[in-house]
This record gives C-alpha cells, sequence and structure tokens, in this order.
C-alpha cells in the first residue's frame, strides 16, 4: 500500500506544526480488504480505512484539511466525483485537550490497484512463474494538477500550510 506513505509525506511536508513535529501524526488501516475478481491474473485492489490521529495539535485545523483535500484530489479522486463517496468518504472527530491542543482524528476511504502480470523468469532453466506487481495510477480527471504550482493556505493571513504540487504525468 503506498498511499499511506505519501499522504503521510504530503502532511509532514505542508504542514508546519508536522514538519516540526512528525511523530505528532500516526496512521493506521482499518477494515482492510482485497476485492479480486476470477480473471487470468492476480490482479487486485486494496479498500480500506486510512486513520490519522494528530496527537496534541495546536494549529488550525485547516492547516489539515485543506492540503489532505488537495492531496485526494489527485490520490482518490472519485471521491469529490461521486455523489455518494462525497457524502461518506472522509469522516474526523476531534478532542479538545485544552484551550489551545487537540488529537484529531481523521478517516478516509481509500482504495489502491494493484496489477500482477504473470511471466515466465528468464534466468530460469526450468518452468518457473514469476508475477511482476505495479500500482496502478490514479486515472486523470479534470481539475487534476497538470501543470507545477506552489500552494500557500492562508487563514486571517497567518500562512498555515504551503506545498509545491509537480505536473502530473501522462
Amino acid at each position: 500500500m503506498l498511499k499511506p506513505h505519501s499522504l503521510r509525506a504530503h502532511l509532514a511536508a505542508t504542514t508546519p506544526e508536522l514538519r516540526d513535529n512528525p511523530d505528532k501524526l500516526t496512521i493506521f488501516i482499518t477494515n482492510g480488504r482485497i476485492v479480486a475478481g476470477a480473471a487470468a491474473s492476480l490482479s487486485f485492489v486494496y479498500r480500506y480505512t486510512l486513520k490519522l490521529v494528530v496527537l496534541d495539535y495546536s494549529s488550525h485545523a485547516d492547516a489539515i484539511f485543506v492540503p489532505l483535500l488537495a492531496w485526494l484530489r489527485t490520490q482518490q479522486v472519485e471521491i469529490f466525483e461521486n455523489t455518494d463517496l462525497r457524502e461518506k468518504s472522509i469522516r474526523f472527530e476531534a478532542e479538545y485537550l485544552n484551550k489551545e491542543t487537540m488529537d484529531l482524528s481523521i478517516e478516509i476511504d481509500l482504495t489502491e490497484r494493484v496489477i500482477v502480470k504473470p511471466g515466465t523468469d528468464p534466468a530460469s532453466t526450468e518452468t518457473a512463474r514469476r508475477y511482476e506487481v505495479t500500482h496502478a495510477a490514479e486515472p486523470a480527471h479534470v481539475g487534476v494538477v497538470q501543470q507545477a504550482e506552489r500552494i500557500t493556505v492562508l487563514f486571517e493571513g497567518q500562512q498555515l500550510a504551503s506545498w509545491e504540487f509537480p505536473a502530473t504525468e501522462f
């Protein structure tokens, strides 16, 4: 599964508090499922709930949610395009620890397509099976960043987050 690592890196790079204290962000996977068909290949789809927990967070919640939504627009765009998914795919809870900090828990339903191609091992003198495994890129959709750009998020004049979106390769 590649998306949990990608999202962690994105949030740690974009949000100053997580950049300075990356251990405040923990990630769990729950409700994991493998969906595979009766096709000739062993290709499958990971379906799971990614749970992000930000501990003792003292910045504005927008500093997490805006970069998260930007990441989802390129990594799980169907959440925005499908009305049913839009209503239920992103959930959160917050526990205010005191007047300055909170624990923020976010759940996101994600999928990852895995392509498994059978082949033979060219280095083997025997008949051997080998499988090449690749994770499929997300399909290009309207609204996906195509040119590199710098994003800055401000709230009441204060910078909450900033990042560079690389150009999308097709």
